[in-house]
């Protein structure tokens, strides 16, 4: 596993500040609010510097969501022990939401003020939505495929589900996988806020995620990436691999409902959920956590909620991690596998920050301020969910090994 988020650097360092509850969210050094009368002036922004890890070459080829994807695909390779694969056996899939927005916009700045001679001629191939996917398989040699599902904030669960599905038909035996996203940016900000998407709490920055809290105004711009080496279990055993987790079943559905909001009966959401726990064969009970999409916006939240609750019950622990590092948006289903997987490994739900007072509709066990233990005995099952605009929803459900 490799991520690159607003609480962490590295996986390490992003399992120690979730477990302490720590915000990842803080008010911008830039003028943007002033400038171009941009209401909400904080968000995510990534903990550790990616060029601080990538040589200046490297940096210079890639747009900002590439430098994250790169750097979080460069841990996880190393913690999977750079395993030996042939080429055309070993596959990527890593998503964006939004793609290189960073590239595209400050091109479009040099044509208006320097004149198209002054274009980077890397451009195309930075701003591209495949271009964290390519660049990484070009790194490793990726030849059974290199692949970029973008839908929106379900982009990063959609590209590990694809990369097991590659996997589970014989494609590959090997894939690296997973989402980024880098959309800090005046365009990005104006539009969410424009939608009334993202809270405005500007005096209180690390407090403004606050999933499920009945007081939830909207959701907190991050930026980061996760990705995970995906391995079938015969390859993996083969060459003696330090195993994290299992994945035990995907499911994907669209809403067809609205290009924005999510369907209200959370149907689809539910049809996704329960996609992967057939897929597992487990029954509902065997799945005791859940890391929950619960973006703080103040439909989505309890929408989601109820669909869990209808699934699993009550009882089933829900944790909302993005009240810590915001909202990654095409990498948020990816960084949140990974926290799934830990709580699996670790045996530990991570906690909910920010909740003040829960909100009544919330009829789920919410993991709040503090991380609770698990099943101490038997396999722990968990879920991830991940839902973006335009209706599209994932779910990862990941066990212990």
């Amino acid at each position: 596993m490799g991520t690159t988020n607003p609480i962490g650097g590295d996986v390490a360092s992003t399992w120690t500040a979730a477990l302490a509850g720590t915000s990842g969210i803080a008010t911008l050094d830039n003028d943007w609010a002033e400038q171009y009368g941009i209401t909400v002036d904080f968000a995510g922004e990534a903990a550790v510097d990616p060029e601080t890890v990538l040589t200046r070459q490297e940096a210079r080829r890639l747009d900002p969501s590439g430098k994250l994807a790169v750097v979080a695909a460069l841990e996880a390779w190393a913690d999977a022990g750079e395993p030996e694969v042939v080429p055309e056996r070993l596959g990527a899939v890593v998503s964006t939401g939004i793609g290189g927005i960073h590239t595209l916009l400050d091109a479009w700045d040099t044509v208006r003020e320097k004149g198209a001679r002054r274009v980077l001629p890397l451009t195309v191939p930075m701003l591209m939505a495949n271009s964290p996917v390519a660049n990484i398989s070009v790194r490793f040699g990726a030849r059974a495929g290199a692949h970029a599902p973008v839908s929106a904030c379900a982009s990063g669960a959609e590209a590990i589900a694809q990369g097991v599905q590659m996997i589970r038909t014989g494609v590959a035996d090997v894939v690296v996988a997973g989402g980024t996203e880098s959309a800090i940016h005046p365009v990005t900000m104006a539009s969410f806020g424009k939608m009334q998407a993202l809270s405005r709490r500007t005096d209180d920055p690390q407090r403004a995620s606050r999933p499920y809290d009945v007081d939830r105004d909207g959701f907190v711009m991050g930026e980061g990436a996760g990705i995970v080496v995906l391995e079938s279990a015969e390859h993996a055993a083969a060459r003696g691999a330090t195993v994290h987790a299992e994945v035990l079943g995907t499911g994907m559905t669209a809403d067809a409902f609205d290009v924005a909001p999510p369907d209200p009966s959370g149907q689809g959401q539910e049809r996704a959920m329960r996609i992967a726990l057939e897929d597992s064969g487990l029954a509902a009970a065997d799945v005791v956590h859940v890391n929950a999409h619960a973006t703080s916006t103040p439909v989505g939240d309890t929408i989601e909620a109820e669909a869990i609750r209808r699934l699993f019950g009550e009882q089933v622990t829900v944790s909302g991690t993005k009240s810590m590092t915001g909202h990654l948006l095409g990498g948020a289903g990816a960084l949140e596998t990974i926290f799934a997987v830990l709580a699996v490994r670790e045996r530990t739900a991570p906690p909910t920050i920010n909740i003040e007072n829960l909100d009544p509709a919330v009829q789920v066990d919410v993991v709040r301020d503090t991380p609770r233990e698990l099943s101490a005995t038997g396999q722990v099952a968990a879920l991830n969910n991940a839902f973006g605009f335009g209706g599209h929803n994932a779910a990862i459900l990941v066990g212990s090994v």
